[in-house]
């Protein structure tokens, strides 16, 4: 069953047919998990960015929208990143582009992503110099994400240093758990954050939303992950608690669906 604001884009969809939108991850899983979709053929753009975007959701919306209409930005509220078409990620899948006219990207030895923006695009934190200080490295701002570029400059995302769930001593990042578990077909959307562990010190916990066995997704995670980044437990849960813009309040999962 559709929620009511899934059931209202659908609606809107095929009533207006629209040619541009811009959307999260989150409502192209709403969206997809309709029984029957909307005519897409309107769309010349559907740009999506808020969230990482897992391949098979990704693969999806390639094959249901019109040819060369899906777009990822990467980026921030404070300034974008990248850009990446159609084209770009079938022939680099994964990849979230390359940086945007008039930026260069630089990863720095621990990983994390810094974009050179024109002296035009500079900006500060409002009443907030010491957060306008940690975003600015000598000329170029980060929001903390990690990542990696290939030889040909195409970015590449291996999760938040917030994110970091630290189990046994040893260094996890949900995104690539989450990757693995929402490849499995039976899996919607997944959330992977950490509880309060004795052996462990941080235990590392999955919520999932889909129906899928969940003794059948700890065999096709144990066939994809090392011992260490898998789930310690697995709760299938009926919906992921989001922001107004799409993006999934990692920090609070727990809390909202009364793990904690």
């Amino acid at each position: 069953m559709l929620s009511r604001g899934t059931a209202h884009l659908a609606e809107a969809i095929a009533d207006h047919r629209p040619t541009s939108s811009f959307v999260a991850p989150a409502h192209l899983q709403r969206l997809f998990a309709a029984t029957e979709l909307p005519p897409l053929d309107s769309f010349r753009l559907i740009a999506h960015a808020g969230a990482p975007c897992p391949e098979p959701l990704k693969l999806r919306a390639i094959e249901a929208f019109p040819r060369d209409s899906v777009w990822e930005f990467y980026g921030s509220t404070e300034g974008q990143f990248t850009a990446c078409s159609t084209a770009d990620w079938s022939a680099r899948p994964g990849t979230v582009g390359r940086a945007r006219p008039g930026r260069r990207l630089e990863i720095a030895a621990d990983s994390t992503i810094w974009c050179h923006v024109p002296r035009h695009a500079r900006f500060e934190y409002w009443n907030d110099p010491d957060k306008t200080a940690r975003a600015w490295r000598d000329g170029a701002f980060g929001v903390g994400d990690l990542g990696r570029l290939d030889d040909d400059g195409y970015l590449f995302l291996d999760g938040r240093r917030d994110d970091l769930i630290i189990t046994g001593g040893v260094n996890v990042y949900p995104l690539e758990i989450e990757q693995a578990i929402v490849a499995h077909p039976g899996v919607l959307e997944a959330a992977v954050f950490p509880l309060p562990d004795e052996r462990w010190g941080q235990a590392v916990v999955a919520a999932v939303v889909g129906d899928v066995d969940l003794d059948e997704l700890r065999t096709h995670l144990a066939a994809r992950l090392a011992p260490y980044k898998l789930p310690k437990r697995i709760e299938r849960v009926a919906e992921l608690p989001h922001s107004p813009t799409g993006k999934l309040k990692r920090s609070t999962v727990a809390a909202e669906l009364g793990l904690a």
